[in-house]
């Protein structure tokens, strides 16, 4: 795979790392793989030996299972499904480099694999306070975020449903992952609410050399 022209962000939920993404893209006539780009391979027979988590999740029934998991399910749930997500996107990576327009791509694959197949130059850390996710989850209009809400005010316990959600969504956005981020080498922009997206469209030029 000729990676030269591709242009990595990951971090934590809320940093911005879409919305730069696409930024990046329409400035730099690229190509802009945002949040969950992987799911358009979702169509395929994706082998649930091969794929268990994201196999879950296309397979399930009955969504009221999805939140009634422990943390240490849903943590587990998280994790195995981003290393999943990892070998799609690099089966997308692979067709969409050899198009010769810059990739920006709103990433799940590892630190360790992207400090393996590229360079600093072409990985950016985005970090948003890990408390952000899990207060204002379900602040976002998003149909998924909903749909999840309104099935925890099904449950015969609406209050402890919420409650477990949270404390799933706090394990994953935990201060000992977002310490992860932040001391992996790679630059990293924190999120800033007094700063606007255009200079942080700078910020993000400036570490991928663009400018």
């Amino acid at each position: 795979m000729n990676i030269t022209n591709a242009y990595f962000i990951t971090g934590t939920a809320y940093a911005g790392k879409s919305t730069m993404v696409k930024l990046l893209a329409e400035k730099h006539n690229g190509i802009a793989c945002r949040e969950n780009y992987h799911e358009e391979l979702m169509d395929e027979r994706l082998d649930p030996g091969e794929f268990p988590c994201l196999c879950y999740t296309r397979d399930l029934q009955d969504w009221h299972h999805f939140i009634r998991r422990t943390p240490d399910e849903y943590e587990a749930w998280v994790d195995g499904a981003a290393a999943e997500c990892e070998k799609l996107e690099l089966r997308i990576l692979d067709r969409l480099t050899e198009q010769g327009k810059p990739v920006f791509v709103d990433t799940n694959i590892s630190l360790e694999t992207l400090a393996q197949m590229t360079d600093r130059q072409h990985v950016l850390i985005m970090l948003a306070d890990p408390e952000i996710p899990v207060r204002r989850f379900f602040e976002r209009p998003d149909k998924e975020k909903q749909f999840l809400y309104q099935l925890m005010l099904e449950e015969a316990e609406p209050e402890k449903a919420l409650a477990n959600f949270r404390e799933c969504l706090k394990r994953i956005n935990s201060q000992e992952r977002y310490d992860r981020f932040l001391y992996s080498g790679f630059p990293v922009i924190l999120r800033d609410e007094n700063r606007s997206a255009e200079q942080t469209l700078a910020m993000a030029e400036e570490v991928f050399g663009l400018r």
